[in-house]
């Protein structure tokens, strides 16, 4: 499977490893870690190195009960970074905004994909996207994240969340986005219990089904601190496992703070995958 972003078609054939760099000072993880161009840059090195193979870079958390940023500390935050990193490594580089005026500024500086947890639904974002020529990640929410964990409710949260995901596609498709440039975020943690993102993880295949490359984010969220009961720092093997399921169903991309060990979990996963057929029974 090729994705074609911008000026290049990245392969996910195999399950790719996406590093986050978050150049905030409020995101629920790592928030104002990265606040400087050259430390943001300096951690994006540091995740290549480790086997990143995507760097998704953004200036505004999107953490539940965050508050929003205006458009000129986003631009301030995130464009230098990635014009620095571009100029250090040919690696794809994902912006992660809602906002069209910081998608063009950012594919315009030398980002590959436009990750946006809103679905390109602000006005304007499905024609900046198609313009850009980028990739588009398009992520299911329900509500924004200043509201979003108040009181998530669904029909049935797997059909839910793949019929937003079919109108947005169809969307993007009606404006001009090919096929062949669209991701889907099925969305742990925005605007979903802890129950619902189980419940939707379990079903992650139904997805994958849809016939596009599918990215799974959950590095250090609540889903995890609420089943083991324990702070974000302390989260990794949670996430490790998740990661490792996720790539079983059939993830092309995993989203993480723990790039090191993630592609580990993944590498000896997809190893494994090679000795089952496509029941899940051994050879």
């Amino acid at each position: 499977m090729k994705l074609k972003c911008a000026t290049r078609a990245l392969d996910l054939s195999s399950c790719k490893v996406m590093g986050i760099i978050n150049a905030t000072p409020d995101s629920f993880s790592d928030g104002g870690r990265n606040l400087s161009t050259a430390k943001a840059v300096q951690s994006a090195l540091q995740m290549i190195e480790q086997g990143a193979e995507i760097i998704d870079i953004g200036g505004e958390s999107s953490r539940p009960g965050a508050e929003s940023v205006t458009l000129e500390d986003e631009l301030s935050r995130v464009i230098p970074v990635i014009k620095l990193l571009r100029s250090k490594s040919n690696i794809p580089i994902s912006i992660d905004t809602v906002k069209p005026e910081v998608m063009r500024a950012a594919v315009a500086a030398g980002a590959d994909i436009i990750n946006d947890i809103s679905a390109l639904s602000a006005p304007g974002a499905i024609e900046v996207a198609k313009e850009s020529g980028a990739a588009v990640c398009l992520m299911h929410m329900q509500g924004k994240p200043q509201t979003m964990q108040e009181n998530p409710e669904y029909g049935d949260v797997v059909i839910d969340v793949a019929e937003y995901l079919k109108q947005r596609i169809e969307n993007c498709v009606k404006a001009g986005i090919g096929t062949d440039q669209i991701i889907l975020d099925p969305g742990f943690g925005f605007g979903k219990t802890t129950e619902h993102n189980y419940k939707l993880f379990a079903k992650l295949d139904s997805i994958v089904d849809m016939g596009y490359p599918v990215l799974v984010g959950v590095s250090r969220k609540s889903m995890i601190g609420n089943i083991i009961d324990k702070p974000v720092e302390q989260r990794l093997a949670g996430g490790l496992a998740l990661a490792a399921n996720a790539v079983k169903f059939g993830a092309a991309i995993i989203r993480t703070h723990d790039v090191a060990e993630t592609c580990d979990a993944c590498k000896v996963t997809m190893e494994l995958m090679k000795y089952y057929d496509q029941r899940g029974q051994s050879r």
